[in-house]
């Protein structure tokens, strides 16, 4: 089992997370897009949408997508439980790594792709998804200040995988010009609590 990796990017660091809050270890494999290693033929045969991070066990079989991943890492181990532990509180969990995924994580994204040097020559930029992808995401980040002001984390009381999205979501926007305005303090505070983990590193 190996584990293609892009150490800067959220969605790798979601699988890295998540991984290291259940004390799994995958060997892992880097990925340099600068250098076009995800335009590889061989690495095309392992994801033909040259997307990290990918999962490829013993067999051969491989497992693309970020919460895919984890989902299955979930089921091989689940303590702790990171998608909740009943029905409800996976329903809940399920919804917001969604809310944070499409109202934070895809914001802040595009902000970034379309705003970045880094990425000219390396998809097409639309300087307008660059400017709105910041409002958005400021936006998402004051709605969820109000969400926190009751509760420890995104989804409750326990650390859970939409917490790791939301956390590798403000990471990035903390390094590309869109960190957590002061003013969000419920915010500042979950950051504060998420960034002091362990894991956070990892």
């Amino acid at each position: 089992m190996k584990l293609y990796n892009l150490p800067p990017a959220p969605n790798p660091r979601r699988v890295r997370i998540f991984l290291a809050e259940k004390g799994v270890e995958v060997p892992t494999v880097d990925i340099d897009i600068t250098k076009n290693e995800h335009r590889t033929p061989e690495f095309l045969a392992l994801n033909p949408l040259a997307a990290l991070p990918v999962l490829e066990l013993d067999d051969g079989t491989v497992i693309t997508e970020s919460i895919a991943i984890c989902r299955y890492f979930e089921e091989l181990h689940p303590q702790p439980p990171m998608f909740g532990r009943s029905t409800l509180e996976r329903a809940q969990v399920e919804m917001w790594t969604r809310r944070m995924e499409l109202g934070l994580m895809r914001a802040i994204a595009d902000h970034f792709v379309h705003g970045n040097d880094f990425w000219k020559g390396r998809r097409e930029q639309i300087p307008e998804y660059a400017a709105l992808g910041r409002t958005r995401a400021l936006a998402s980040m004051e709605w969820l200040d109000g969400e926190l002001a009751e509760r420890a984390f995104i989804a409750g009381d326990d650390y859970t995988v939409a917490d790791i999205t939301a956390q590798c979501a403000l990471l990035l926007g903390k390094n590309t010009g869109i960190p957590i305005p002061p003013e969000r303090m419920n915010l500042t505070r979950w950051w504060a609590s998420v960034t002091s983990r362990p894991t956070a590193r990892a």
